[in-house]
């Protein structure tokens, strides 16, 4: 049984963009020692100084994991599924807090999925590899497919890459006759259009989403912590795997955030991970969004 004087409230969080309404999802947190090299292009001192700055421990690497449902016309729409079952201690708790939000799984009518990482699409699977999202249609980046559900990419791949490539046929090869691929650009579903937001994977796409006159963009992994790489927009991350285009990709749409005044959402900022950039001197900041009771 929980501890109601310990557990944290539910953590699902909503807001409003036109006549849409959007739900935060915390998949969960992890916590390790930040490893040698976090950053490739930094000194491990000046990292541990930006840790600092952002009131974060200097050695301690923590990642949160949030993702959106958005309540449409047409039904629920998720965007990424958290880690799902396999994760690590503290993680996975994506369907509880969907749940908690008044949503089933059996609700949600499509899965858009940013990118093939397994923090995102471990969740579309059971622990027993039946679907979790029954009556959902599943929508993906064609460049990501491309990339991942290629053979002879996973065997030319580094022995650490190859099990992220093992992990999408996994998941993705008993439902790959019903996966339906969308372009970079393309409205794939009303309101709903993907942004090129490659070089952390080489498909990523953001998700602009658009109703009435709200707008806002699911900016997936372009960062990881934008506490710490909104202010050195310069900065790669060890995870990214093409650094230099992570970079382009980061300040254009970043820059594009912050002229349009545009709300957006981060997979891995602190919960509810939704805000505004600003431009300032040296990089960029990210403002949370004030939170409000309606």
């Amino acid at each position: 049984m929980v501890d109601s004087a310990t557990a944290q409230a539910p953590g699902f969080h909503r807001f409003t963009v036109g006549a849409f309404e959007v739900i935060a999802l915390h998949d969960g947190v992890i916590t390790r020692d930040r490893p040698a090299g976090f950053v490739p292009n930094a000194s491990d001192e000046e990292v541990g100084e930006a840790f600092a700055t952002a009131g974060m421990p200097r050695d301690k690497l923590t990642i949160t994991f949030t993702a959106l449902a958005i309540k449409t016309p047409g039904g629920v729409v998720l965007i990424d599924t958290g880690l799902g079952d396999g994760g690590p201690p503290g993680t996975g708790t994506l369907t509880a807090n969907l749940a908690a939000a008044g949503i089933q799984p059996g609700d949600v009518k499509t899965v858009v999925i940013s990118h093939f990482h397994g923090d995102h699409i471990g969740g579309l699977q059971l622990k027993d590899g039946t679907p979790r999202f029954v009556n959902a249609d599943l929508l993906v980046p064609e460049k990501e497919w491309a990339f991942w559900m290629d053979d002879a990419k996973m065997e030319a791949a580094g022995e650490a890459a190859k099990g992220n490539f093992g992990l999408c046929r996994k998941i993705f090869g008993p439902v790959a006759d019903k996966v339906r691929k969308f372009a970079w650009d393309e409205e794939f579903l009303p309101g709903f259009t993907a942004v090129r937001a490659n070089g952390h994977t080489p498909g990523m796409s953001a998700i602009r989403i658009a109703s009435d006159d709200g707008v806002m963009m699911f900016v997936a992994d372009i960062t990881n912590n934008p506490l710490i790489f909104a202010r050195h927009p310069d900065w790669q991350a060890m995870f990214d795997m093409d650094p230099a285009e992570t970079i382009t990709t980061r300040k254009r749409i970043l820059d594009q955030a912050a002229a349009e005044k545009m709300r957006v959402s981060f997979f891995h900022a602190p919960f509810p991970a939704t805000g505004f950039i600003v431009k300032t001197g040296t990089g960029y900041e990210f403002l949370p969004a004030l939170w409000t009771a309606s």
